[in-house]
């Protein structure tokens, strides 16, 4: 099977995830794209979506799927996002989309995060992906250095030549040469660093199910 078929595996098995009548919350990226586009044949059974970015939100309105605003819902009942890397905890890896920070905010707000995935995704440790970093412009070379101390090497992540703009009006770094060894520990020292909006290490905001496609069919891990 193709990369794209698994993921279109996992993007159908993770409708049985969904609650009815329940609001869902929507995630980033290619795989996720395969989720959306299965959402809309049962669309009539749910009260309609929160999305992590721009571009889901469009996606989710041209299918007819109703998106609200996360400040109009109180919970969510169930994520559903993809990974750059998840290892056997649930710990994740996200951002190469570059909508970590919203990623993280949705995740925060439902009540169960399932990540659908192709098999991949799934590491022993994490920092194998370079891991992105949602920073205030002002304050990325700083940033660098930081990470250049823990034995990273931080880029500055460019579209068309430019630095690339979030859909906060921030900047990515991406850290290459990282092995995460306490997601959990890592995660919470970084987002104290001045000028950070979001690191891409989900450990806080873990997944709870993970919906891996192999070529045997769809594995399911529970954390």
């Amino acid at each position: 099977m193709t990369q794209d078929e698994l993921k279109a595996m996992v993007g159908r098995a993770a409708l049985d995830h969904v609650v009815a009548g329940a609001i869902v919350g929507v995630g980033t990226g290619s795989t996720v794209n395969k989720f959306i586009d299965a959402l809309a044949g049962i669309q009539d059974r749910i009260a309609g979506a929160v999305s992590s970015s721009e571009a889901s939100t469009a996606r989710l309105k041209g299918l007819g799927i109703r998106v609200f605003d996360c400040n109009e819902v109180d919970e969510i009942a169930v994520y559903i996002d993809g990974a750059d890397e998840i290892d056997g905890q649930g710990h994740m890896i996200k951002g190469g989309g570059a909508a970590l920070t919203r990623e993280k905010i949705v995740a925060a707000q439902s009540r169960r995060f399932v990540c659908i995935a192709d098999e991949s995704k799934l590491v022993g440790r994490l920092g194998a992906f370079p891991l992105p970093v949602e920073v205030v412009p002002m304050a990325a070379r700083r940033i660098a250095r930081q990470f250049a101390a823990l034995g990273g090497e931080a880029t500055l992540r460019l579209k068309d030549g430019r630095p690339l703009v979030t859909d906060n009006g921030q900047h990515i770094l991406d850290v290459r040469g990282l092995a995460i060894a306490d997601p959990l520990a890592f995660e919470s020292e970084v987002n104290q660093w001045p000028g950070v909006v979001t690191v891409g290490v989900f450990a806080h905001q873990k997944a709870q199910v993970c919906l891996l496609g192999t070529p045997a069919g769809v594995r399911t891990l529970v954390f």
